[in-house]
């Protein structure tokens, strides 16, 4: 018996019944999505937040990150700053060290701010802030910050893009441009003016409106000036409900005019320029077509319409998690403190197709980006939008080297 009871004590523990405390499985990777979910920019926070739910759902499928389930955890903030930090400060309470935001540059430079002070105060318990669709210039310019990450071209690079395809259009003389007041709004509305005088100077401006964000419900009074103004042209950065609302009332209106936007593909938009009748004559610049052609972003894009219901706006957000999950995995952690070191210089084979890289000197995301019009389709353009029958066509892919501009950027890093 003795022999026996020395025999058990010399067994490994390993070998012990399997009676005990089983390993825990590893905490999720919780991100919290800080955008709004009521008020006036709810349809495109819902989208956003569904789109980044899929995202989380197939590398889960995966296998997660390092072994990790992401969680995307949804913080409403109803695209106001100051709420925006409210629900910042909830992530840091619930022990979310990544949070993603997109719509607002207003927000994007709170949330900034807020994480900079966040780290510098809190060593050992850092967080990162992605950024997949505030693009006002300044966030990766003077307001440059180590811990924030942009993967959507800001409005600079865009408008360089937008006015190089303009400046071909000799049937462009006379501009009129409306935008949102605020930053962003503020900045397309600027550039706009610069870029087209060097590039186009027969060019006239023969309006520059600026309007409250996501406040007017009636845009007709707005759509009646463009009409008088004697515009063939109007340039617009607008976004969410003030997209869709300012093209239902130019078809409303019978305004026949060229559009050069932003965002018009953003929720209702298509719908409004269906009803406009508007064929090919609107324009939208963006990092991904789903007409583009590319095999595997048409093989994502018919994956999420089914399961999702929507068309993909955001090819940044999936190229942002991947490239998540390819810093964590050459970082070998989910340390935001290395995440963000392995994030710096990382290049990467985007959605549709082409290398982009996370500039090291401001960590804004340079990438391939096309211009595209909305209106009737050919067999090449399998997918439409909102049920219209209509959808987006390729009209010209600028390179991530045609699609940079230099920065201002004096990071400082810790």
């Amino acid at each position: 018996m003795r022999k026996l009871m020395l025999a058990a004590l010399a067994l490994p523990v390993l070998a012990l019944p399997v009676f005990g405390t089983p390993a825990r499985a590893a905490d999720p990777l919780k991100i919290g999505y800080i955008d709004p979910l009521s008020g006036g920019g709810a349809s495109i926070g819902e989208g956003g937040l569904k789109t980044f739910q899929y995202l989380a759902d197939q590398i889960n499928a995966e296998g997660g990150i390092l072994g990790s389930k992401v969680e995307i955890v949804p913080l409403d903030n109803k695209t106001n700053p100051q709420e925006s930090l409210i629900q910042a400060q909830k992530a840091v309470d619930a022990g979310i060290h990544y949070i993603t935001q997109g719509n607002g540059s207003a927000v994007a430079a709170a949330l900034s701010e807020f994480v900079a002070k966040h780290n510098s105060r809190n060593p050992g318990k850092e967080m990162l802030y992605f950024n997949y669709a505030a693009v006002d210039p300044i966030l990766t310019n003077e307001k440059c910050n180590y811990w924030h990450f942009r993967w959507d071209a800001n409005s600079d690079i865009k408008m360089e893009a937008l006015t190089n395809y303009m400046k071909g259009v000799s049937s462009i003389k006379k501009v009129y441009l409306i935008n949102q007041d605020y930053s962003f709004g503020q900045s397309v509305r600027t550039e706009a003016r610069k870029m087209l005088a060097a590039k186009r100077p027969d060019v006239q401006i023969v309006g520059d409106e600026l309007h409250p964000l996501l406040k007017i419900t009636d845009f007709a009074p707005y759509i009646a000036k463009i009409k008088a103004s004697g515009a063939d042209s109007v340039v617009t950065g607008n976004w969410g409900q003030d997209i869709a609302l300012l093209l239902k009332a130019a078809a409303d209106a019978g305004l026949k005019v060229n559009w050069y936007t932003y965002y018009a593909g953003g929720a209702g938009g298509p719908t409004a320029i269906k009803q406009t009748g508007l064929d090919h004559q609107v324009f939208q610049i963006t990092e991904g077509i789903a007409n583009g052609g590319h095999k595997a972003a048409v093989d994502f894009e018919k994956a999420f319409r089914e399961k999702v219901k929507l068309s993909l706006w955001y090819p940044r957000a999936v190229n942002e998690m991947r490239m998540l999950k390819a810093a964590a995995e050459k970082a070998k952690s989910l340390d935001p403190v290395k995440v963000a070191a392995a994030l710096e210089g990382l290049e990467f084979e985007v959605l549709d197709g082409g290398k982009g890289v996370m500039r090291k000197d401001d960590h804004q995301f340079l990438q391939p980006i096309y211009i595209s019009s909305f209106g009737s389709r050919t067999d090449k353009e399998p997918f439409d939008e909102e049920g219209t029958g209509w959808g987006w066509k390729e009209i010209a892919r600028i390179d991530t080297a045609q699609a940079t501009l230099p920065t201002t950027c004096n990071m400082k890093r810790p």
